[in-house]
């Protein structure tokens, strides 16, 4: 059993488990981060982002001033924004069977996957993962696609030259991995290939294994999964939380008796309380807006801005905030809005009892029918008319390089009245403000990560007790800026194994049995004979099929086309290399027809037509 790691992101995971003769792609996450690096894409001409002076080596040397720019001491890219793919070559991707899909924020490099590497299998995810992973993807290749850039930098990224330049453009990692962003006619080709599952429902892979999600908890449709054989049971945990939100809750009764559990996607702000941030969000906007200034929460269009809308709702009357317009700009804002209405079965029950009585399962339907919630696809048409200050707005994209986000950076960076309120955890607020600097505006970070920190790992750990945990490497040390903190890492024996970026794990847990049909007549021809009391010892020669990972034992004269002699040959060398013939197995046992382990080149009967051979023949899988 191996383990490919191909994404150095802990919570934008992308791994390949190769199990039984199956590989088994989980998760295609898509390091954002990269773009940080890029000027942003202004919707409008930007004076200020055009003057910008080209960046010069210390010898004087200019031949990068056309790719790099410098403001207030920072340097960046001037083109596309480009991202950083999973490792494509690690092993040959064209071989994975399938792709298994946890949340909407793990499937952004789906088209990576399924477009340009030969991909030919199946893709599971859940229904609200698919939908609002399209409309993730296509805002992202809207708000890209709709700032044509003429100019594309490609120098900078010549090692000899990358050595040169300042930090952080000298530090990035894998810059020849760094892609330009997908097209709409490969997300479709990409979506296409996915196959709906539910809750709970059992897929088998290719009769070796199966593959069941469960609920994570986290966001509408997000999913555990657990891979499982007859006698092996693999959990992989990504993206969960115990928090109560609008999600169904998390499953952790299904995770137990794992043999390994495969754990990413923890909170990226351990020490961050999600619900005294949302209380600090709520009063820093009111006091932002008595002031007379302006909010911008930079976002995704799903999520996180669903709990944030539910609580300005309860909050927006007690703070005299009902006269204030809240705008959600986004090419998929009604979309987004529309779709948490309709996945009734997918929420909490408190949620899902509100549909049958009937009322919206979300109070921002009600926040749009009394036009204190208006959406609009961009800030073009509609909303230049309706468009009044003070005002809320959200809109995206968190990395502050794309998207209208810009243009209100923009637009209210120069007044102290306004503020800037980052809510997701997955950007350096700090780095995303860099190219707007000099900035009058104030800056508020509050970040909501609702996914399980450590405290909440330890005792799920404990109570759902795998042999193995596997997780990566930044799971199993303190954080470098606190290292005192031995509190914020994955505590639990045996330790944790961990993993990094094109790196192969051989994951510690060795195949012991494989699980055999006997055919009836057979077993009808069985005569045990007691050895001593309550056991008996039956000698079988039989002929052993194999088809689609399935094995049955049928009884025969012997191999079809297959000579006494080869037959005997045949049986010889198995037996010598440590493998039981293909002809005959014994002895046998019959315990009261129950499983019980036998010493190796035995077999056990496991009821009266299964036969569950210990030893292990030819190439397991591993």
């Amino acid at each position: 059993m191996k383990l490919y790691c191909l994404s150095g992101h802990p919570t934008l995971p992308c791994n390949v488990l190769k199990f039984k003769s199956t590989t088994i792609m989980l998760d295609c996450g898509l390091d954002m981060t990269s773009t940080l690096n890029f000027l942003p894409l202004p919707l409008v001409q930007s004076p200020r982002l055009s003057k910008l002076p080209g960046w010069v080596l210390k010898d004087g040397s200019m031949f990068l001033d056309k790719e790099l720019k410098e403001c207030s001491g920072h340097v960046f890219v001037d083109s596309v924004p480009e991202f950083c793919l999973p490792e494509t070559e690690l092993l040959d991707l064209s071989t994975v069977d399938v792709i298994l899909i946890s949340n909407y924020h793990c499937m952004m490099a789906l088209p990576y996957i399924t477009e340009y590497t030969g991909f030919t299998g199946t893709v599971y995810a859940t229904e609200p993962t698919v939908q609002i992973g399209r409309l993730l993807m296509e805002e992202l290749v809207n708000s890209i696609e709709r700032v044509p850039k003429a100019q594309s930098a490609s120098m900078w990224k010549n090692k000899e030259v990358q050595r040169l330049l300042p930090a952080p453009l000298k530090d990035a990692v894998e810059v020849s991995m760094w892609r330009k962003c997908y097209t709409m006619p490969e997300v479709n080709a990409a979506l296409s290939k996915i196959q709906l599952v539910g809750y709970s429902q059992k897929i088998e892979l290719f009769g070796a294994v199966q593959v069941t999600p469960l609920s994570s908890g986290y966001a509408l449709g997000s999913s555990n999964w657990i891979i499982q054989s007859h006698y092996e049971k693999v959990s992989y945990v990504s993206g969960s939380s115990l928090l109560t939100t609008h999600p169904q809750p998390m499953d952790q009764a299904s995770l137990k008796n794992s043999d390994v559990l495969i754990l990413t996607g923890l909170t990226q702000i351990p020490t961050a309380n999600p619900d005294g941030m949302v209380g600090e969000f709520c009063s820093n906007l009111a006091m932002t807006v008595r002031n007379g200034g302006n909010v911008l929460v930079p976002c995704y269009p799903s999520g996180v801005i669903y709990d944030l809308l539910e609580c300005l709702y309860q909050y927006i009357d007690s703070a005299g905030l009902s006269n204030v317009p809240f705008y959600f700009i986004s090419p998929v804002a009604n979309s987004s809005l529309e779709f948490s209405q309709i996945f009734a079965e997918w929420l909490c029950h408190n949620k899902q009892t509100k549909v049958y009585l009937p009322e919206p399962p979300f109070p921002h339907a009600e926040l749009i029918q009394t036009n204190k919630l208006k959406h609009y696809p961009s800030i073009h048409g509609d909303f230049s008319n309706d468009f009044k200050q003070p005002c809320v707005v959200f809109t995206g994209h968190p990395s502050l390089r794309f998207g209208d986000v810009v243009h209100f950076m923009e637009l209210w960076g120069k007044s102290s009245l306004n503020t800037v309120i980052f809510t997701e955890p997955d950007f350096s607020y700090l780095d995303a403000l860099a190219p707007y600097q000099p900035l009058a505006m104030k800056c508020v970070y509050c970040p909501i990560d609702t996914r399980l920190n450590f405290i909440q790992v330890s005792k799920l750990l404990k109570e759902v007790q795998p042999l193995h945990v596997v997780c990566p490497e930044q799971y199993t040390q303190p954080p470098p800026t606190q290292s005192h903190r031995t509190d914020l890492m994955i505590d639990c024996q045996p330790p944790a194994m961990s993993y990094r970026r094109a790196e192969v794990l051989t994951l510690p847990y060795k195949r012991r049995y494989e699980k055999i049909e006997i055919m009836p007549d057979l077993a009808d021809s069985l005569v045990p004979l007691e050895i001593k009391p309550g056991i008996s010892l039956a000698t079988v020669s039989a002929v052993l099929h194999t088809k689609d990972n399935k094995h049955v034992l049928q009884a025969g004269a012997g191999i079809p086309g297959m000579s006494a002699l080869q037959e005997e040959v045949m049986s010889r060398d198995m037996l010598s290399s440590g493998c039981p013939g293909p002809l005959s197995l014994r002895p046998t046992s019959l315990q009261g027809l129950t499983e019980q382990p036998f010493p190796h080149g035995a077999a056990e009967l496991a009821g009266p037509r299964t036969l569950g051979d210990t030893a292990q023949c030819g190439n397991s899988g591993m």
